[in-house]
């Protein structure tokens, strides 16, 4: 396991399709959406879940994300209906999280759903640290009702984003990075 710091400052996102199996096992998996569950949260409020899509069910979600489409979209061409049906088909592994507020007089839903972002954050920091890719992306199926709710969402629900992981197939790219001149401010 790399060192905590090392790992922080070398994080990069692999793309899904850059991804392949094998996925986590069990143990590991259980381990990732451990580290998911342990944020900050102020008031004790879990404001987050978690959906574990592998195997057929990442076919599944697919189909739930292309009848949507289709149905929106309904001169779409066959080819962008099955890339549709494919969102969640590279990495062996995806994690949704779902973030949602519950009223609180010392909590503003804002802070919760930050809470959420951190969740979705420790998975891919701790997908990464086992030697997985992880990718934290959204896309218009994010934000979807209608996908929302053939994913099984409650209507109170919104999802703070997809987690793919899988095992890289060739080194992640870095990105240019923010220079800290640019960025911090002292008061």
């Amino acid at each position: 396991m790399p060192d905590a710091l090392e790992l922080l400052k070398i994080r990069r996102s692999v793309k899904p399709r850059e991804m392949s199996g094998p996925g986590p096992t069990p143990s590991e998996l259980e381990t990732i959406l451990t580290i998911g569950a342990r944020v900050p949260d102020h008031g004790k409020l879990t404001p987050w879940r978690f959906i574990v899509f592998e195997g057929d069910a990442r076919a599944r979600a697919g189909d739930v994300i292309a009848q949507v489409f289709a149905k929106k979209n309904p001169s779409a061409p066959a080819a962008d209906i099955e890339f549709e049906k494919r969102r969640l088909m590279d990495a062996p592994l995806v994690i949704a999280v779902v973030s949602f507020t519950k009223p609180h007089p010392k909590v503003p839903g804002w802070e919760q759903e930050l809470s959420a972002g951190a969740s979705a954050m420790n998975i891919v920091t701790a997908a990464t640290a086992l030697g997985y890719g992880a990718c934290w992306l959204t896309g218009w199926f994010a934000f979807d009702r209608d996908v929302l709710d053939g994913l099984g969402l409650k209507a109170d629900e919104k999802l703070a984003g997809f987690i793919h992981i899988g095992t890289p197939s060739k080194p992640a790219e870095d990105r240019p990075r923010p220079a800290l001149s640019d960025i911090v401010t002292r008061f």
